[in-house]
């Protein structure tokens, strides 16, 4: 039997001891592919993703668009039959990615990074100022926007405005400290360099 080359069979145990999660456990029976609504722009499915990362295939896993673009909805994990939970694992797998150098996905990466800004700054997601970084980021770094556009959102936003479904004016959460806290804990604390 030939070991394909770059393996790295440790890197399987890595991301099962990081994610909990028990990815040896995946027989390929691909529920969770089936089920996923992102699966179509992955450059691998759920389940190949699970199994290069049974064959160790670190730099195919690290350096894929499939990590980025998981949106954490949980099907997958509901689907399948080992009970293997895909999101953390994915969450896992963008942190190693990170610490390990790979090129993040840049407009899904702002994304995140916005996502991420405005939780620590409000301790919850307010739409508007969060949609208001993205764009910003995307526009500083010259990164093809997802959303169509600067000025794409504003008759969806203003009519979502106008139901109330989201606030003009952001609010901040009693004891906003406590997830700042958490943010230094993982070291997420200061401004982490741009990619």
């Amino acid at each position: 039997m030939t070991i394909p080359v770059g393996t790295d069979l440790a890197f399987r145990e890595v991301v099962r001891e990081r994610s909990g999660e028990d990815v040896h456990q995946c027989f390929y029976c691909q529920k969770c592919t089936a089920g996923c609504p992102t699966a179509y722009v992955m450059d691998y499915t759920p389940a190949q993703l699970l199994r290069l990362i049974q064959l160790g295939q670190k730099d195919k896993v690290l350096g894929s668009l499939a990590i980025w673009m998981c949106i954490g909805c949980e099907i997958c994990g509901t689907r399948c039959p080992n009970q293997i939970r895909l999101a953390p694992v994915m969450d896992t797998l963008r942190q190693m990615s990170l610490e390990q150098g790979y090129s993040p996905e840049p407009a899904v990466y702002a994304l995140h990074r916005s996502f991420l800004d405005n939780i620590k700054l409000w301790g919850r997601v307010h739409e508007l100022t969060m949609l208001m970084e993205y764009k910003i980021r995307c526009l500083l770094k010259e990164y093809p926007l997802f959303f169509h556009g600067l000025l794409s959102d504003l008759k969806l936003g203003g009519t979502l405005l106008l139901k109330g479904k989201i606030t003009f004016v952001p609010e901040r959460i009693k004891r906003l400290q406590e997830i700042q806290n958490l943010y230094e804990k993982t070291g997420l604390s200061g401004s982490q360099e741009e990619r």
